[in-house]
């Protein structure tokens, strides 16, 4: 977790279309709100998930009743159907990002009951009554970015952007587990979010001062 994101300075330089790298990933740090709205508009009026029971296609079915970003869900669900692609699949959240899918990436770290989890990992079923909170969960119901949100844009704390909800997720649940001790013990609790970008310098910064309340 030593690698430097180079160039500095360009995160203001300007593509073509007069749109900046920096103003572009800006939203990549909210993780997919935008992108997410409509599927999961389409995917409340097409299908009514939150209240209907959803019959799965085949298999041991379990009736699930979880909560998601403040919001009760009831639906029928496959054994088998891991929490990850629940959130993507069924409730169309995709600031969840499917990265390796076997629990070595991050990129879909969320918390469940306040702790930290792979949902590529979680069984969907195991949270029963639970309470999920996902990247796009963070904000508040006025629309005020979480504070590591915040401070990913200011520190520039990624390039490609697609590990960054996972990112802020572990980071928020280090933050609260007071795992922050030193920039070596944000890096250690840190380490399961891989970053192939190599933005891991910035990524402490962000975690760093969010910690200790100057974002």
């Amino acid at each position: 977790m030593s690698a430097n994101l180079p160039g500095e300075d360009c995160g203001d330089v300007k593509e073509s279309s007069g749109v900046s790298r920096r103003g572009f990933l800006s939203t990549t740090a909210v993780g997919g709100v935008a992108a997410g709205v409509l599927p999961s508009t389409l995917a409340a009026d097409q299908a009514g998930a939150s209240v209907e029971q959803v019959a799965a296609p085949g298999g041991h079915s379990s009736a699930l009743s979880v909560t998601v970003n403040g919001k009760r869900h009831r639906l029928t669900v496959d054994n088998r159907t891991s929490l990850l692609d629940l959130l993507r699949e069924r409730l169309a959240l995709m600031g969840t990002k499917k990265g390796c899918d076997q629990g070595a990436c991050g990129a879909c770290t969320v918390l469940v009951d306040g702790r930290r989890v792979n949902a590529c990992l979680t069984l969907a079923v195991r949270c029963q009554g639970a309470e999920v909170t996902t990247i796009e969960g963070l904000a508040s119901d006025e629309g005020d970015l979480h504070a590591l949100q915040r401070a990913f844009i200011e520190y520039d704390a990624f390039q490609c952007g697609y590990c960054t909800p996972g990112q802020i997720m572990s980071g928020v649940g280090c933050i609260r587990e007071g795992h922050t001790g030193s920039r070596e013990e944000i890096r250690e609790w840190m380490s399961g979010n891989i970053c192939r970008c190599g933005c891991y310098v910035k990524i402490v910064n962000a975690v760093e001062q969010t910690a200790r309340g100057r974002s």
